[in-house]
């Protein structure tokens, strides 16, 4: 059996460190190329930053139409009659007409000889928390008991941590207390602190959860094959349509256990309370997942998302040894089943919170260190190339060096684009003053920017439409900064999205590790 695991610290091969040393490589030699060119060729220099203005140009205009797409359908898929196209699978029959995709969904079927009906599945959702108050947990479990789906085919686990304190364990087993009959069956499970081997952080919590309820389903004969696992985060309120679309995706997938499920994040239960830079940098976040969902090749686990219990006892559940273990995730899978795992989109919304703290300065700092956390998947990057191409394995090369260039592209641009976009034209001119090209290219740097920000229209246009109904403590004005807000988006680029990755990516090459998973702090207005 391929061994799915990181290295530990004091285990890592030599290569393994070469390897993780690869982002920051790249990435500052991408920062410094202007400077070095403008010593060579400002006609070089010229070509190479004109060639990448107009490369995220193409990449922008792309986005824009992706996002449009991407909001039509998550609207669409929102106000289907998921009851009838359940029922339809459930009797093998089409009565549905609308959506036209449904009739040929229900064809796979027969080719496939599928199995499986609605009635057969059992839903597990496992909710992490470590010192989230009642007022953040609470309202995330009366969304799961809003969903349109009988409850008694539900369990609900409450995945804690022993390091949260009594306090935390006294209100897990309260809300289960309070909450529990309503389902199938309920539990808090206590992550013990301390584990050996063990990062500090949700991998962890989640994965002893998952044992446990690995026996809870030996103990109640349930097949894991039936039992279809979505993790939470302590603020995540999934749509009340998401079970029954997730039900009726994995009863037509051919192989349930090889396929993670993906709903589609997005930052808005508290978006009117954030700081205007944190609402910029949360609709961008939420356009990015709308984005994803629409390229399958490219998705991969994120925050709250869903699979077959069988496949997670397979994979012994989650790594326990980073704190970005739901990205990891999907390679985690992929290489436990040989390269055959893939994820599915569920156009439905798991909605979450905007960064939001007690205090100005302390949500400024949480959202760094959020943003952070999770440019902390560069880390994958030495891990896919070690297990893919030094490791016997049986996965196959050529999608492996497509998945991996995806992912050594995805976090270099990450760290790279928003300072080469916004600075690059003007680093020739001031090496070479005298240079004509070198002083055209920042006029021209700007038309392409001007035509460009066009796209910003649209991201206005859709922040609006998706914003939650404004709170009565709140008058119209608010409105407007919902507007004005986006002249943040330079800074917020700069700041939170450049300087994280780069600051996430030179630790890697350090070996100055991010062993702690640094919770982000939940505040809550009322």
């Amino acid at each position: 059996m391929v061994d799915i695991e990181i290295p530990l610290k004091n285990e890592k091969p030599k290569a393994y460190r070469r390897l993780e040393r690869l982002p920051a490589t790249l990435s500052w030699s991408v920062l410094l190329l202007p400077i070095v060119l403008s010593q060579i060729s400002p006609i070089a220099t010229a070509a190479f930053i004109l060639g990448y203005l107009l490369m995220w140009f193409i990449r922008a205009v792309g986005l824009n139409v992706r996002v449009l797409q991407g909001w039509r359908t998550l609207q669409i898929h929102q106000k289907l009659h998921w009851d009838k196209l359940l029922k339809d699978v459930e009797d093998r029959k089409v009565t549905v007409d609308n959506p036209k995709w449904h009739a040929r969904s229900m064809a796979l079927i027969d080719r496939y000889s599928l199995t499986t009906k609605p009635s057969d599945v059992v839903h597990a959702i496992m909710i992490a928390t470590y010192n989230e108050s009642r007022e953040v947990l609470e309202p995330t479990i009366q969304a799961v008991l809003k969903s349109k789906y009988d409850m008694k085919k539900v369990i609900l686990i409450l995945a804690f941590e022993e390091r949260g304190g009594a306090e935390v364990e006294a209100q897990a087993q309260q809300l289960i207390k309070d909450y529990g009959s309503k389902f199938m069956f309920a539990k808090a499970v206590k992550h013990p602190k301390d584990l050996p081997n063990e990062v500090v952080g949700k991998g962890g919590n989640i994965t002893f959860a998952g044992r446990d309820l690995q026996k809870e389903l030996e103990t109640r004969n349930i097949d894991p094959n039936l039992v279809l696992l979505t993790t939470l985060d302590a603020d995540n309120r999934p749509h009340h349509n998401y079970l029954p679309a997730l039900t009726y995706t994995f009863c037509l997938t051919a192989e349930p256990k090889l396929v993670s499920y993906q709903p589609i994040p997005m930052f808005t239960n508290n978006i009117w309370d954030a700081p205007a830079p944190m609402r910029v940098i949360a609709t961008g976040n939420s356009f990015w997942m709308i984005v994803q969902a629409l390229r399958p090749h490219m998705l991969r686990n994120f925050s709250a998302h869903a699979q077959s219990m069988a496949a997670l006892i397979e994979t012994d559940f989650w790594s326990v040894r980073t704190i970005v273990e739901d990205g990891h995730q999907f390679w985690r899978t992929y290489f436990r089943f040989d390269g055959k795992h893939e994820v599915y989109p569920i156009y439905l919304p798991i909605y979450q919170d905007a960064v939001l703290a007690d205090g100005y300065r302390r949500t400024l700092k949480a959202q760094f260190i959020q943003i952070r956390r999770w440019a902390w998947g560069a880390s994958d990057i030495p891990y896919v190339f070690y297990k893919g191409y030094l490791s016997k394995n049986k996965i196959p090369k050529m999608d492996l060096t497509f998945k991996f260039f995806r992912l050594l592209e995805g976090h270099i641009s990450w760290a790279t684009a928003p300072v080469i976009l916004l600075f690059s034209a003007f680093v020739p001119v001031l090496f070479n003053p005298q240079d004509i090209a070198a002083n055209q290219l920042p006029n021209i740097a700007s038309s392409i920017q001007r035509v460009a920000m066009i796209g910003l229209g649209i991201t206005l246009f859709l922040s609006l439409r998706t914003l939650p109904p404004k709170p009565e403590r709140y008058k119209r004005h608010r409105t407007v900064f919902m507007v004005l807000q986006w002249v943040y988006l330079p800074v917020t680029g700069l700041i939170y999205n450049c300087f994280a990755a780069l600051y996430s990516q030179t630790r890697l090459f350090f070996g100055k590790y991010l062993d702690k998973f640094d919770v982000t702090e939940k505040a809550v207005k009322s």
